[in-house]
């Protein structure tokens, strides 16, 4: 889930991939994406996410929370010029408008090709879906080129985020984010939300949006809608008011 930082409203969520093998268990991405961006399988992989997570947008609609969903696209998929037109087929079948998705794009697939990455993502930008670069910090593209790019938000990689309790120098890494998100006209994420001391501290630094597992750790999807029919936002939301204004 993706909440908001200064109400605990819940405003979205980000789609994952587990895979339950028969014999290994629960395998994580990290044990398969290298394999399927390698062998092109990945592709494959994003066409069968997009369905999967607007038929659960549709489902949540329904059921009363109109939330949007956030699903990760490769370098691969920035790279196949028919990505939009494979993605409107699916928001179509599912009755899904687009401004309920957004796709989260790494620097470094944008910078594997960036002529052809550009035009993928103005195509999708046009369709009005939001996108966002993930992992932002960890990446080696270029402000100049950031601030070309059709993104709508930024989402502060957790190794940032995690220990800014602790350390002041990963606790200036996520201000000045912010700050140069907010001066682009960006909403601001963060990735790896652990305790309430960070969300304090995060919520004083005017981030919009936070995820992580003090909120909630990643469940199955049809557990989504009971959880969300019992999440409660931290007290202290309540008792500081003046978070809500940056």
């Amino acid at each position: 889930p993706k909440v908001m930082l200064d109400s605990g409203e819940v405003v979205g969520m980000e789609a994952l991939v587990r895979w339950a093998h028969p014999d290994k268990g629960l395998v994580f991405p990290d044990s398969f994406i290298p394999f399927a961006e390698k062998s092109g399988f990945i592709r494959i992989l994003t066409q069968w996410m997009l369905e999967q997570s607007a038929a659960l947008c549709s489902e949540l609609e329904k059921r009363g929370f109109p939330l949007r969903i956030s699903v990760n696209i490769s370098t691969r998929d920035l790279l196949d010029q028919d990505l939009p037109a494979k993605f409107g087929s699916i928001l179509e079948r599912h009755a899904v408008p687009s401004s309920r998705f957004c796709l989260e794009i790494t620097e470094s697939s944008i910078m594997d090709d960036p002529v052809r990455a550009l035009q993928t993502l103005e195509k999708l930008h046009a369709m009005g879906v939001d996108l966002s670069i993930d992992d932002f910090g960890t990446g080696y593209s270029s402000l100049a080129y950031l601030k070309r790019l059709p993104v709508d938000e930024l989402k502060i990689d957790k190794s940032f985020v995690m220990k800014m309790e602790q350390d002041a120098d990963d606790t200036k890494i996520v201000r000045s984010t912010i700050d140069l998100g907010h001066n682009m006209g960006l909403k601001v994420v963060a990735e790896g939300l652990e305790n309430e001391a960070v969300w304090e501290l995060l919520a004083r630094l005017g981030c919009d949006i936070g995820q992580g597992y003090f909120i909630s750790r990643p469940m199955p999807a049809d557990q989504l809608p009971a959880w969300l029919a019992n999440w409660t936002p931290p007290a202290f939301l309540t008792r500081q008011p003046m978070l809500a204004s940056h």
